[in-house]
Protein backbone atom coordinates (compact mmCIF):
# COMPACT_ATOMS: atom_id res chain seq x y z
CA UNK A 1 0.00 0.00 0.00
CA UNK A 2 1.67 3.33 -1.06
CA UNK A 3 1.46 6.07 0.88
CA UNK A 4 -0.13 8.85 -1.27
CA UNK A 5 0.10 12.02 1.01
CA UNK A 6 3.28 13.80 1.60
CA UNK A 7 4.79 12.90 4.48
CA UNK A 8 5.71 15.70 7.06
CA UNK A 9 9.54 16.41 6.95
CA UNK A 10 11.48 18.14 10.18
CA UNK A 11 15.36 18.49 9.01
CA UNK A 12 17.57 19.11 11.67
CA UNK A 13 20.88 20.19 11.28
CA UNK A 14 23.71 19.36 13.12
CA UNK A 15 27.22 21.06 13.81
CA UNK A 16 29.02 17.59 14.99
CA UNK A 17 27.28 15.84 11.66
CA UNK A 18 30.56 16.51 8.76
CA UNK A 19 29.28 13.90 5.94
CA UNK A 20 26.38 11.44 6.90
CA UNK A 21 22.65 11.86 6.22
CA UNK A 22 19.99 9.80 7.84
CA UNK A 23 16.17 9.82 7.87
CA UNK A 24 13.54 8.18 9.95
CA UNK A 25 10.16 8.03 10.85
CA UNK A 26 8.82 9.97 14.40
CA UNK A 27 5.34 8.93 14.41
CA UNK A 28 3.85 10.62 10.82
CA UNK A 29 6.82 13.02 11.02
CA UNK A 30 10.04 11.75 8.56
CA UNK A 31 12.76 13.33 10.59
CA UNK A 32 16.03 14.12 7.95
CA UNK A 33 19.39 14.46 10.02
CA UNK A 34 22.04 16.82 7.91
CA UNK A 35 25.32 18.20 8.54
CA UNK A 36 24.52 22.07 9.25
CA UNK A 37 27.00 23.32 6.73
CA UNK A 38 24.59 22.25 3.69
CA UNK A 39 23.54 24.92 1.84
CA UNK A 40 19.36 25.06 1.38
CA UNK A 41 20.12 23.07 -1.98
CA UNK A 42 21.93 20.11 -0.51
CA UNK A 43 18.92 20.30 1.85
CA UNK A 44 16.60 20.10 -0.58
CA UNK A 45 18.69 17.03 -3.00
CA UNK A 46 19.46 15.44 0.27
CA UNK A 47 15.76 15.44 2.12
CA UNK A 48 14.33 13.96 -1.53
CA UNK A 49 16.85 11.60 -1.77
CA UNK A 50 16.29 10.32 1.93
CA UNK A 51 12.72 10.21 1.43
CA UNK A 52 12.67 7.99 -1.42
CA UNK A 53 14.97 5.80 0.35
CA UNK A 54 12.99 5.53 3.17
CA UNK A 55 10.51 4.53 1.34
CA UNK A 56 12.07 2.18 -0.50
CA UNK A 57 13.00 0.39 2.48
CA UNK A 58 9.40 0.54 3.79
CA UNK A 59 8.16 -1.02 0.78
CA UNK A 60 10.53 -3.65 1.20
CA UNK A 61 9.44 -4.67 4.78
CA UNK A 62 6.01 -4.13 4.81
CA UNK A 63 3.44 -7.06 3.61
CA UNK A 64 1.38 -6.20 0.68
CA UNK A 65 -2.46 -6.56 0.43
CA UNK A 66 -1.97 -9.53 -1.94
CA UNK A 67 0.00 -11.52 0.98
CA UNK A 68 -2.45 -10.71 3.45
CA UNK A 69 -5.29 -12.57 1.33
CA UNK A 70 -3.26 -15.34 1.06
CA UNK A 71 -2.74 -15.86 4.31
CA UNK A 72 -6.32 -15.39 5.02
CA UNK A 73 -6.61 -18.14 2.50
CA UNK A 74 -3.88 -20.38 4.90
CA UNK A 75 -6.38 -19.62 7.99
CA UNK A 76 -9.70 -20.53 6.22
CA UNK A 77 -8.14 -23.53 4.80
CA UNK A 78 -6.35 -24.48 8.27
CA UNK A 79 -9.87 -23.11 11.01
CA UNK A 80 -12.42 -22.31 8.48
CA UNK A 81 -12.52 -25.26 6.35
CA UNK A 82 -16.01 -26.56 7.16
CA UNK A 83 -17.07 -23.02 6.57
CA UNK A 84 -15.04 -22.54 3.58
CA UNK A 85 -18.29 -21.58 1.27
CA UNK A 86 -19.37 -18.66 3.97
CA UNK A 87 -15.86 -17.76 4.50
CA UNK A 88 -14.70 -15.67 0.84
CA UNK A 89 -13.74 -12.10 1.47
CA UNK A 90 -13.83 -9.90 -1.36
CA UNK A 91 -10.90 -8.18 -0.35
CA UNK A 92 -8.45 -8.65 2.72
CA UNK A 93 -6.17 -5.25 2.99
CA UNK A 94 -4.07 -3.21 5.07
CA UNK A 95 -5.56 0.45 6.07
CA UNK A 96 -4.20 3.32 7.83
CA UNK A 97 -7.18 5.02 8.94
CA UNK A 98 -7.96 2.50 11.91
CA UNK A 99 -7.01 4.28 15.37
CA UNK A 100 -9.52 2.40 17.42
CA UNK A 101 -9.43 -1.20 16.15
CA UNK A 102 -6.81 -3.77 15.43
CA UNK A 103 -9.20 -4.72 12.44
CA UNK A 104 -12.75 -4.89 11.32
CA UNK A 105 -15.04 -6.41 8.50
CA UNK A 106 -17.93 -5.61 6.92
CA UNK A 107 -19.78 -9.23 6.61
CA UNK A 108 -22.30 -7.80 3.94
CA UNK A 109 -19.82 -7.03 1.21
CA UNK A 110 -17.10 -8.82 2.49
CA UNK A 111 -14.21 -7.07 3.14
CA UNK A 112 -11.75 -6.86 6.07
CA UNK A 113 -9.28 -4.19 6.79
CA UNK A 114 -6.26 -4.88 8.78
CA UNK A 115 -4.96 -1.95 10.93
CA UNK A 116 -1.28 -1.44 9.68
CA UNK A 117 -0.20 -0.89 13.01
CA UNK A 118 -0.23 -4.47 13.90
CA UNK A 119 2.44 -5.47 10.58
CA UNK A 120 5.24 -5.18 12.91
CA UNK A 121 3.96 -7.57 15.51
CA UNK A 122 4.46 -11.37 15.57
CA UNK A 123 2.68 -13.44 13.07
CA UNK A 124 0.80 -15.31 15.29
CA UNK A 125 -1.15 -11.88 16.49
CA UNK A 126 -1.07 -10.91 12.80
CA UNK A 127 -3.01 -14.21 11.94
CA UNK A 128 -5.01 -14.18 15.31
CA UNK A 129 -6.51 -10.59 14.14
CA UNK A 130 -7.36 -11.79 10.59
CA UNK A 131 -9.05 -15.28 11.82
CA UNK A 132 -11.06 -13.19 14.02
CA UNK A 133 -12.19 -10.74 11.34
CA UNK A 134 -12.51 -13.93 8.63
CA UNK A 135 -15.05 -15.40 11.45
CA UNK A 136 -17.16 -12.19 10.97
CA UNK A 137 -18.68 -13.78 7.55
CA UNK A 138 -19.59 -16.66 9.33
CA UNK A 139 -21.08 -15.17 12.62
CA UNK A 140 -21.26 -11.24 12.66
CA UNK A 141 -21.32 -10.69 16.15
CA UNK A 142 -19.01 -11.69 19.03
CA UNK A 143 -21.45 -14.47 20.73
CA UNK A 144 -20.79 -17.68 21.65
CA UNK A 145 -20.58 -19.49 18.83
CA UNK A 146 -18.07 -16.63 17.13
CA UNK A 147 -15.85 -17.48 19.98
CA UNK A 148 -15.72 -20.92 19.80
CA UNK A 149 -14.94 -20.56 15.97
CA UNK A 150 -11.68 -17.91 17.06
CA UNK A 151 -10.86 -20.55 20.03
CA UNK A 152 -10.02 -22.98 17.19
CA UNK A 153 -6.61 -21.10 16.79
CA UNK A 154 -4.26 -22.62 19.24
CA UNK A 155 -2.55 -19.13 20.14
CA UNK A 156 -5.92 -17.02 20.34
CA UNK A 157 -5.74 -16.21 24.02
CA UNK A 158 -2.09 -15.67 23.74
CA UNK A 159 -2.73 -13.03 21.07
CA UNK A 160 -5.52 -11.69 22.76
CA UNK A 161 -3.44 -10.75 25.66
CA UNK A 162 -0.65 -9.76 23.68
CA UNK A 163 -2.84 -7.07 21.95
CA UNK A 164 -4.42 -6.03 25.90
CA UNK A 165 -1.13 -5.56 26.74
CA UNK A 166 -0.08 -3.83 23.89
CA UNK A 167 -3.62 -1.49 24.51
CA UNK A 168 -2.22 -1.30 27.86
CA UNK A 169 0.81 0.01 27.47
CA UNK A 170 0.09 2.48 24.53
CA UNK A 171 -2.93 3.84 26.27
CA UNK A 172 -5.25 3.11 23.53
CA UNK A 173 -8.95 1.57 24.37
CA UNK A 174 -10.03 -0.68 21.53
CA UNK A 175 -12.41 -2.76 22.57
CA UNK A 176 -14.00 -5.67 21.26
CA UNK A 177 -17.98 -4.53 19.62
Amino acid sequence: MARTRKPVVEVRRSQRRRRTVSAYREGERVVVLIPDRFSRAEETEWVARMLARLAAREERIRPTDHELLGRANKLIARYLADHAAQVVPASVRWVTNQNGRWGSCTPDDGTIRISHRIQEMPDWVIDYVLLHELTHLVVPSHNAAFWELVSRYPKAERARGYLEGISAATGLVLADD
